[in-house]
């Protein structure tokens, strides 16, 4: 498969567009619901399909600049939402001091972000049984399709809680009668999905399919799932999951810390599950919002900047003063935080201080010089940084916590937990769920974790209480309101 594979719109019944990086276009004629009647007649076709499964995944704008990172970030304790000013991306904002509601919020571009992937793998599980096609493959293909299905019900379970469960494409006369489920239906879904996908997914790709699912990426969600369920019982189930990945010869600690995270270092030994963004679509102003590049890295630059090392950006998610004390004298802070003020005073640099600014910066996602693209397009749009949705210090960690809360093998949970500090030059402490906990925030500080662990282990209403997080309420998101009206959509308690 091509690396970069784009899909400039929307799959709905009767449109699909497609582009490579190679500025390959395929459009589908005719337009209208005949589409569905006629695609899908061979491999090429079903492999389109599947494309366009993947596509959400990597989605940067809708409605608004909807990256899944920035918005995690401005919701935790490790950064603020930033940007020019309070009414800068009110998205952002709104989660970030939690006056969030039904009307203003992240809400609608997650939602539509996540349904249209569970909507275009559905298409594709419901035609690949009648396409001509070697079965190997397409059992493949419906074990990926399984995954991506999984993975945006995970994202939409944890963020909203009770929705609507889809297992097949829906008609059009269905759409304002679906109702709700709560996670005890949802997350039996999920798991039967990524057990399914383990069974026909390769263990390895090779570099012209980085991008695409493997097993260890399905086992990995597999034992987060179970984890992040919090049922004690299961958590010795969670860790044999994880424990599949984290004894593969496949995957290990990178030396370096800092070369995780740069573009020039994809799919490296310890990525698990790898989105992918490029400068080689040249996008400009007028794709909106179908970039490939990743949006993020601009946003999350100092706004205003000149200087060496980066490219000026335009100020969001400053890192929060307790983050940086808490790595301050962390081997870990100089590849995560980068320290503008401390440039500006030594007269290195000059930047704007935007709203909610600390002085701090994100460093993983940073918008380097280096990195700049010159190949066309607007540069700003086009930074090529992936983001590793799951990688083995997040692992180690998850199953050290597992075997923890399930009184499993400590002695290996203390192992994983050690590799995690040793690989960065810190000294064994003991493995216990503070420490791991800990040990979490720093090891995967502004990845976008953050957020969704404190929900998970309740400690989120103390955490985030000055940012004004409200407990019973705030541990999920609204349903946008676009989508109660006229169904039969139920609102989230307290919004």
């Amino acid at each position: 498969m091509k690396k970069y594979i784009t899909i400039l719109s929307m799959l709905i019944p009767g449109f699909m567009i497609m582009s490579s990086c190679s500025k390959d276009w395929i459009t589908v004629q005719p337009v209208g619901t005949t589409l569905e009647s006629n695609y899908y007649k061979n491999a090429e076709e079903a492999f389109n399909g599947l494309i366009a499964a993947y596509d959400p995944l990597g989605t940067e704008c809708g409605k608004t600049y909807s990256n899944k990172i920035g918005p995690l970030n401005s919701a935790s304790d490790d950064c603020y939402a930033g940007g020019g000013s309070s009414s800068d991306v009110p998205a952002w904002q709104v989660w970030n001091n939690y006056t969030i509601d039904p009307a203003i919020g992240i809400q609608g571009d997650f939602w539509g972000r996540n349904f249209t992937g569970v909507y275009r793998a559905n298409i594709l599980l419901q035609k690949l049984p009648g396409v001509p096609m070697d079965a190997t493959l397409k059992a493949r293909f419906a074990a990926e399709a399984k995954f991506l299905r999984a993975y945006f019900y995970f994202d939409l379970v944890r963020l909203f809680k009770n929705v609507p469960l889809f297992t097949a494409p829906l008609k059009l006369d269905q759409f304002f009668n679906v109702t709700q489920v709560g996670p005890d239906v949802v997350y039996p879904q999920i798991e039967k999905d990524l057990v399914e996908a383990v069974a026909d997914l390769p263990e390895t790709v090779s570099a012209d399919e980085n991008g695409r699912v493997t097993k260890p990426a399905a086992q990995a969600l597999l034992g987060k799932v179970i984890l992040y369920q919090n049922n004690t019982s299961r958590m010795l189930e969670a860790a044999e999951w994880l424990e599949k990945v984290n004894s593969s010869p496949n995957y290990h600690l990178l030396s370096d810390y800092g070369l995780i995270f740069r573009p020039d270092n994809k799919f490296n030994a310890e990525s698990i599950f790898e989105i992918v963004h490029t400068a080689k679509a040249i996008a400009g102003w007028g794709s909106w919002p179908n970039f490939e590049g990743n949006v993020y890295t601009q946003m999350c630059g100092a706004r205003a900047y000149t200087g060496p090392t980066y490219k000026a950006g335009w100020g969001f998610n400053p890192i929060t003063p307790e983050l940086v004390a808490l790595l301050k004298t962390d081997p870990r802070y100089k590849y995560t935080v980068i320290n503008i003020d401390s440039l500006k005073m030594a007269g290195v640099c000059t930047y704007e201080k935007g709203y909610q600014n600390t002085g701090y910066f994100v460093a993983k996602f940073a918008p380097t010089i280096e990195f700049y693209s010159t190949i066309g397009g607007d540069p700003v749009i086009n930074y090529p940084n992936d983001v590793i949705e799951i990688r083995l210090a997040d692992t180690y960690l998850l199953e050290a916590e597992a075997l923890v809360r399930g009184n499993g093998d400590l002695a290996k949970a203390q192992d994983y937990f050690d590799r995690v500090r040793a690989r960065v030059g810190l000294s064994p402490v003991p493995a216990t769920l503070d420490n791991i906990a800990m040990e979490r925030r720093l090891e995967l500080a502004t990845e976008g974790h953050r957020w969704f662990d404190l929900v998970r282990t309740g400690k989120a209403a103390e955490a985030l209480a000055s940012k004004g997080f409200k407990a019973g309420k705030n541990e999920i998101l609204p349903i946008p309101l676009e989508e109660l009206t006229n169904t039969k959509l139920v609102q989230n308690p307290g919004y």
